[in-house]
């Protein structure tokens, strides 16, 4: 699987989250070319409190051995978080790649500190598709990334 095609997993949950209703982030865990899990931020949707694009998708590929993490890519469309980057730390996931960093900048710095490899796409799809949100949910929007109102 090429990193395109990881990433338009990650796109294609984005766009389902938007249409839930949701915030449309979404995220792919991708081992030896296999989709184990793909997911799509859902804090609105189920009224959660962690589950952003890649902690879902990390979610719905369920409990996985050592050995599995270390052989994945995490596809997502927005830079991760401090939450999400602790939960790639954790399960020892060498490699990230990121639609794109303008709309919000995760902790990126600190992934790379832990020698993670973090591809940083640029993509004007996943930059529209934020902004687009940012402007009309400003509220939800920093809701999400813990802000004040």
């Amino acid at each position: 699987m090429t990193d395109a095609e990881g990433l338009s997993v990650a796109v294609e949950q984005a766009r389902l989250g938007l249409a839930e209703g949701g915030i449309p982030i979404g995220g792919a865990l991708v081992v030896d070319g296999t989709v184990l899990g793909a997911g799509r931020n859902r804090r609105v949707q189920e009224g959660s409190a962690i589950h952003h694009g890649e902690t879902n998708a990390l979610e719905i590929a369920g409990r996985q051995p050592a050995s599995v993490y270390a052989r994945a890519t995490m596809y997502t469309t927005l830079s991760p978080c401090h939450m999400c980057t602790g939960a790639i730390l954790l399960y020892g996931i060498p490699r990230v790649v990121i639609g794109e960093n303008r709309t919000f900048m995760g902790a990126e710095d600190l992934l790379r500190s832990h020698g993670v490899e973090v591809v940083v796409v640029d993509s004007d799809e996943c930059v529209q598709m934020m902004t687009d949100f940012i402007a009309a949910n400003p509220t939800l929007w920093n809701e999400d990334i813990g802000e004040p109102d």
